[in-house]
């Protein structure tokens, strides 16, 4: 159930609607859009009844959310969310572009790629320091001494990181140093973390899962915002198939259908999404072209020596050409591109 309030509605009012939420044993949130405010009403919703609270004052509409998620729904917030860090934003005009190696495998080798980066002009940088990976024996990333590194490459460079976080037991130590907190596919269903990566308030990166539906992810994204924390960033990865030829197929329907039920942005990875470097510029336009509100993308200075998905990755030099399409083709869907 979401009630719908004006922007000028008094605070007293705002609290008397809250205050009767949580007495009726729910739990009420308070979302900002251009034009409305709404409060969303999460918990046992099916025991309340509209008119509890159509006559309260400033009150103007109350409505019934029809779907599983409640908070993520467009029926809760009309407008798209943006997400704000520092002077960036994610889903506005400006596309988000986040690039960098799979992980961080020395410290020459992170600050090299983050200066070539930072000439570019990116702005964010991702790179794992903790990775989850199908194989015990497959390197597992350099942990807290790969924070260390991504904190001096903030330090000297001014780039935001995004990184991963493996578990709860990790969180704290990523939150000091990334910007925005990326959960990975493997963990978009390990609802313990999603808890608490929500409970940090800082933006959270939620990638799809391998197997997972559209619901799922939006169902994922729901235990973030239930804890007050709407940065939520949806990613579509690819997901598995029978297809074989490439490493995942890259479900760009998925963006669309997230626009149409959905307020929070989403950004595509196409490097996991094939898993092929050569087809990763193709799938990178088309992401935009289906109004993706950003890309994340696997940039490695020598990809043939990268401890993790090489194969996958872009040289900068690649990246910078693929950069110089997007500009063309980004005024087309009224986006833009100023790196």
């Amino acid at each position: 159930m979401v009630i719908v309030m004006g922007l000028d509605a008094p605070r007293d009012d705002i609290e008397k609607v809250k205050e009767k939420v949580t007495l009726l044993e729910c739990t009420p949130h308070e979302i900002t859009g251009s034009s409305k405010l709404a409060i969303g009403i999460t918990g046992p919703t099916n025991k309340l009844n509209e008119e509890d609270f159509q006559m309260l004052p400033s009150v103007q509409e109350v409505v019934r959310v029809t779907k599983k998620y409640k908070l993520v729904s467009r029926q809760m917030k009309v407008d798209d969310t943006i997400i704000s860090i520092d002077n960036n934003v994610v889903g506005g005009e400006e596309l988000f572009i986040c690039a960098g190696p799979c992980s961080v495998e020395s410290r020459d080798q992170i600050l090299e790629i983050a200066n070539q980066l930072k000439e570019i002009g990116v702005k964010f940088i991702r790179a794992g320091a903790f990775k989850p990976r199908s194989s015990p024996y497959s390197f597992q990333g350099l942990k807290e001494k790969g924070l260390e590194y991504l904190q001096e490459v903030k330090d000297k460079y001014g780039l935001k990181v995004v990184t991963e976080v493996l578990n709860t037991s990790t969180l704290p130590a990523v939150t000091e140093v990334a910007d925005i907190l990326q959960i990975g596919s493997r963990n978009m269903m390990n609802f313990t973390l999603l808890v608490e990566a929500g409970m940090t308030g800082k933006p959270v990166l939620l990638k799809r899962g391998m197997s997972a539906t559209v619901e799922d992810l939006l169902l994922s994204a729901e235990y973030i915002l239930a804890q007050d924390n709407y940065n939520v960033i949806l990613c579509e990865r690819g997901i598995r198939t029978f297809e074989t030829s490439t490493r995942n197929t890259l479900d760009l329907n998925a963006i669309p259908v997230v626009k149409k039920h959905s307020h929070l942005p989403i950004i595509v990875d196409p490097s996991h999404g094939v898993g092929i470097w050569d087809k990763v510029p193709a799938m990178s336009m088309a992401a935009i072209a289906a109004r993706a509100d950003g890309l994340l993308l696997e940039v490695h200075q020598r990809p043939d020596e990268a401890l993790s998905d090489g194969y996958q990755s872009l040289t900068p030099k690649q990246f910078e050409e693929l950069l110089n399409k997007l500009k063309e083709l980004a005024p087309v869907v009224g986006r833009k591109i100023t790196l």
